[in-house]
């Protein structure tokens, strides 16, 4: 009976995202009676925010002098329990000497900043209006309204723009890099702009209402950005004693809104371990709140639980997303170092966690220092102390390598990222640099077995060879809103360039280029029937999870070999599986064999998507992609004849993009083998690597059993096989033409 009573309650409370109303009772049907009591006290929060203000300030109560006496206190405290590197005045000046053009670049941000203009997420020099409009979306025009927070669905792009654009600026993570200029140059014109901006944005936002109050992690980001900006700025006369006082009240207002409507239902991901950052953040940056203790307490009691359910025990993020395994360990770093910094424990357990996300990082790395975009990737940072690209692991990993004493991450950094001086201060440069950088002690080659990813090279030189096979899930169990429909997909690199890579992520708000970027036509694998191996249930949801299964890994100083199929397309009318073996000869080539099986016949589409390099056809399906004077031959073969075709910057059907970063897309070559044919089929693949584009050919057959299924082919007259019974290659050393 009270479960009933509380499914009904659940489902009368308005529901933000307006999701149809057969999702809403799919989901209740998963949901347990405590998820369902959370649930509805927390619509019934909302109902009554709306109805009563929570009395939640504007402005600080307390007089002038109140004000300034809180600013010196803070002002004499702030430099024990922050960051080191922050709070040091030697910080600036050992980072011009180090690394003098990040200084150049801070400083040219820092500038744009000033003139109103901002570099979010795959955006240069947006401008959102003299003065700001804190509620526009620049890139689609459209403002939010400022109503109560509840009665917005972020997701609503044709009302609202991109939110995730909004909310970006509203992040005010340009406030530390204005902050980092007042402290590398004393210029108070930066703590000036810095400062009026955010007193804009107070008296412009009132609590509880607008877009810039609809996600819980939004603002926890805001107050973590806040909290830098009063460390940085403390010394500067822009730092009023009324202002301070604002801020301050400004953030006890964040965390108890956060510490309200956390994640724990809605996106228990990093959404839920950001806001425990943050409310760790406003607990131990400004330990006179009344609720400090507990929101410390909070804070760190999710991270430590959130982190053991959501980091695998191979190390892999459960939501199959490179940038967010970055952003965990980006938010698990600043907790940890302030733990350290206010004499605080943490778990053992969390520290280990830490290392295994960074140890898969530098494994599925790429050879020029890049991490492969799997799954989602926003662009966005926790806290971006220097410029980075989205797949840039330097900083995290120059900031591990100082904290942990590990060679193979400060090998990874390639030098001191400006990230450790600003987080860990002149001790922390010390440690990085008493370091003797080293490369991984772990084999090349990998199996991560928990989250799926089988990692192939010959070494971990700049100029190797690479590859990385997905043979996990699609996301995270709880809604694989991050995952990509990339079963059984590849990334290559060979001489240390991406050839076959993931197309990227696109945008969160247009519903057309959503689809397409995590389909499985963006990804270099097998389609069936023209078939996503999973239909979207809006933009972060799937209507099937499914499931990916290894059955055999194999790696040798000679060989790697992993073999795996998925169950994707057994919701056809004629059920069918896909099932892939990938066979790396060291260091010359890889071998990918197809089995596509069913007893019905079928359109089978063998796909292959580049980056930004060129791609030609040849004949006899052979195909060629280059990158400087470098290539990677691509030759398929199957049982049955395949059309071979070149799709890219294609619109119907969107075929051939790429997106390097969130909100841009660009042309990139896609092979398409396609077959019309009866299942069973066979289709057996050479990657090869070449160092002159001008060698001939090699002399390539098909190697197949008596009843004619291919099981690898015959290279130069050496046989090939992939039978998991029969794996090898008895062929010579590397030939000249080749690697």
């Amino acid at each position: 009976m009270m479960e009933a009573t509380a499914r009904r309650a659940a489902l009368a409370w308005p529901s933000v995202g307006g999701a149809p109303m057969r999702r809403k009772l799919a989901r209740l049907r998963q949901m347990d009676l405590a998820e369902i009591a959370g649930r509805t006290r927390m619509e019934a929060a909302k109902w009554w925010d709306r109805v009563v203000p929570s009395g939640r300030r504007r402005r600080p109560a307390g007089t002038a002098l109140d004000c300034r006496r809180r600013l010196e206190a803070f002002r004499e405290a702030a430099p024990s329990h922050f960051f080191a590197g922050c709070t040091d005045a030697r910080t600036p000046e050992l980072l011009a000497s180090r690394a003098p053009e990040a200084t150049r670049e801070l400083l040219a941000a820092a500038d744009r900043v000033r003139a109103g203009r901002f570099d979010l997420l795959g955006y240069e020099a947006l401008s959102f209006g003299d003065p700001i409009d804190w509620d526009l979306d620049p890139v689609s025009g459209r403002r939010a309204p400022l109503v109560h927070w509840s009665r917005l669905d972020p997701l609503d792009a044709d009302r609202l723009g991109d939110s995730k654009v909004v909310w970006e600026l509203n992040r005010h993570q340009w406030l530390v890099g204005l902050g980092q200029a007042y402290r590398t140059t004393g210029d108070e014109r930066y703590a000036e702009a810095a400062l009026a901006y955010v007193e804009h944005w107070l008296a412009a936002n009132p609590p509880g209402r607008g877009i810039n109050s609809a996600s819980s992690l939004e603002l926890a980001f805001r107050l973590i950005a806040w909290c830098w900006g009063l460390v940085l700025f403390r010394d500067s006369p822009a730092l009023r004693p009324e202002l301070f006082a604002w801020m301050q009240a400004a953030i006890e207002d964040h965390a108890a809104h956060v510490e309200k409507y956390l994640s724990v239902y809605f996106s228990p991901n990093t959404h839920l371990t950001g806001e425990a950052l943050g409310l760790f953040y406003a607990g131990a940056v400004i330990p006179e709140l009344p609720a400090a203790r507990r929101w410390r307490e909070r804070g760190a009691g999710i991270l430590a639980e959130a982190t053991a359910r959501q980091v695998l025990p191979d190390g892999v993020y459960f939501e199959q997303s490179t940038c967010y395994q970055r952003y965990t360990v980006e938010i698990l770093l600043h907790y940890l170092i302030l733990c350290r910094r206010n004499g605080l424990a943490a778990p053992a357990s969390l520290e280990r966690r830490v290392q295994a996300m960074l140890d898969f990082l530098l494994a599925v790395r790429s050879p020029r220092g890049e991490a492969p975009s799997i799954g989602d990737a926003d662009g966005g940072w926790l806290l971006p102390l220097a410029a980075r690209r989205p797949g840039d692991l330097r900083g995290v990993c120059g900031t591990a390598a100082a904290l942990y004493g590990r060679p193979d991450f400060a090998w990874a950094a390639g030098g001191a990222a400006p990230e450790i001086l600003w987080l860990l201060g002149p001790a922390g440069l010390a440690a990085f640099e008493s370091l003797r950088p080293a490369p991984p002690a772990a084999p090349p080659s990998r199996l991560f077995a928990s989250g799926g990813y089988a990692v192939m090279r010959d070494g971990w030189g700049k100029d190797g060879h690479h590859l990385v096979f997905d043979v996990g899930p699609l996301g995270c169990p709880d809604s694989g809103g991050h995952g990509h429909a990339d079963l059984l997909s590849v990334q290559c690199w060979a001489f240390g360039e991406p050839f076959l890579v993931d197309a990227g992520t696109g945008t969160y708000a247009d519903e057309g280029w959503r689809t397409f970027f995590r389909s499985t036509a963006a990804h270099s694998t097998v389609m069936v029937d023209g078939e996503s191996q999973a239909r979207p249930a809006g933009p972060f949801a799937w209507q099937q999870r499914p499931r990916a299964r290894l059955r055999r890994w194999v790696s040798t100083e000679r060989l790697d070999f992993a073999d795996a199929d998925h169950d994707a397309y057994r919701r056809l009318p004629d059920p069918v599986r896909h099932r892939r073996r990938v066979l790396f000869v060291k260091p010359r080539f890889w071998v990918l064999l197809d089995d596509v099986e069913g007893a019905d016949r079928h359109r089978v589409d063998l796909r292959f998507q580049f980056g930004a390099v060129q791609v030609t056809l040849g004949p006899e399906t052979w195909a060629r992609a280059t990158a400087g004077a470098r290539s990677l031959l691509v030759r398929p073969i199957a049982t049955v004849p395949l059309l071979a075709a070149v799709r890219e910057g294609s619109l119907h059907p969107r075929e051939g993009w790429v997106s390097a970063d969130y909100g841009q897309r660009q042309p990139a070559p896609a092979i398409v083998y396609s077959a019309e044919a009866p299942l069973p089929l066979s289709v057996v693949t050479l990657l090869m690597p070449v160092l002159d584009p001008t060698a001939p050919l090699p002399a390539v057959e098909p190697l197949a059993r008596p009843d004619g299924r291919l099981v690898g082919l015959v290279l130069d007259g050496q046989p090939v096989a992939l039978e998991s019974e029969d794996v090898g290659f008895a062929g010579p050393p590397p030939a000249s033409g080749a690697s």
